[in-house]
């Protein structure tokens, strides 16, 4: 009786000093979509992980699988809400087809800057209706934000882009809403994970491919083999990465946990901004002593862009109640940020 007394207040002691003697601790494997050697976009993933397993002192432990090792890139979503994994992460854009509205929460084409997003997504209500859009199509997962990049180069090219006459019968690889976007001006548009790309362009198999920012789409060598790199990237202003977990799993947590896995997230989500910021622009300059030839798109086809673009967003409201409301839910945001980003920030030609 003694000793079992003794081991209680030993018990209690723990608990009192660590907070989590008496809740599980978690083993999570977590596929990723993109390769953790690429900066702000799959480096966030691996940061989380490290750093979830630090703050909780090992009760919260995220395995990384590497793209493919576990789960194929494209089937994180079904996978996480399945349970046959309890995390992954993604850009979720990829789940266009099975989530309509996804794609608002992923990246859109002439959409906001990325620090707008965020602003959009913690405190106008972003986070709460992605939960809902998921359960809405039938998914049991709990997304949190937990990356996000500035723009993307509008893609890398074998022929020069002038007009939106170019894309008509151009075989690329486009993701997202851009992707309908070129679909609209006869592109043949298909979609294929990172990896498989340099050797697309090599063989041939596809024209041209617009992946990530100039950091990333150096290591997947684009410039090695195309030598037209457009910009800006209109399709993909912010690109927004996420860390699904299974439902179940979510809810089984403590709210220390929840909170922990929270912040892991909202600090990567910084980090992977700041990631891309600072190395982008000497990939860039780079990029011109190999011989590349970055080229801007005419502000004249641009607006052309941003007119289909319009129709897109509106041909997609009408078929989807939950992408009509995230998509009005934005656009009442930036009516009022545009007057807030047109006067405070310094033009960047000065």
């Amino acid at each position: 009786m003694k000793l079992l007394k003794a081991l209680t207040g030993v018990a209690g002691a723990i608990a009192l000093t660590t907070g989590s003697a008496f809740a599980d601790d978690l083993r999570w494997k977590m596929p990723v979509a993109f390769a953790t050697n690429l900066p702000g976009l799959g480096s966030p993933a691996a940061w989380v992980a490290d750093n979830l397993n630090t703050a909780s002192d090992g009760s919260i432990q995220v395995r990384v699988y590497e793209p493919g090792k576990l789960v194929p890139p494209f089937d994180i979503l079904q996978s996480v809400s399945d349970g046959k994994v309890s995390a992954g992460y993604t850009w979720i854009g990829y789940d266009q087809g099975k989530v309509p509205a996804i794609p608002l929460f992923a990246a859109v084409p002439f959409g906001m800057k990325p620090w707008a997003y965020i602003g959009w997504y913690y405190y106008g209500g972003g986070h709460e209706m992605l939960q809902e859009v998921y359960a809405n199509k039938g998914f049991d997962v709990h997304a949190q934000l937990c990356g996000i990049i500035g723009p993307e180069t509008a893609g890398w090219y074998s022929e020069r882009i002038e007009t939106l006459e170019d894309y008509k019968g151009l075989k690329i690889r486009f993701a997202g809403l851009g992707g309908k976007v070129l679909e609209k001006l006869g592109a043949s548009v298909t979609m294929m994970p990172g990896g498989e790309l340099y050797q697309a362009l090599e063989k041939g198999t596809i024209d041209a491919t617009e992946f990530s920012m100039p950091a990333i789409d150096q290591l997947l060598g684009f410039d090695q083999v195309v030598k037209y790199n457009l910009f800006p990237g209109w399709h993909q202003q912010f690109t927004a990465q996420y860390m699904l977990i299974n439902k179940d799993e979510w809810n089984e947590t403590t709210a220390a946990q929840k909170a922990m896995v929270e912040a892991a997230c909202t600090a990567a989500t910084t980090r992977g901004l700041a990631e891309g910021e600072y190395k982008n622009g000497k990939v860039l300059a780079g990029f011109q002593e190999k011989g590349v030839q970055a080229d801007q798109i005419p502000r004249e086809v641009l607006k052309e862009l941003q007119a289909v673009t319009k129709e897109v967003l509106e041909e997609e409201a009408s078929k989807d109640a939950d992408f009509k409301r995230v998509y009005e839910s934005q656009n009442e945001f930036l009516e009022s940020y545009k007057v807030w980003d047109t006067r405070a920030y310094v033009p960047a030609d000065l």
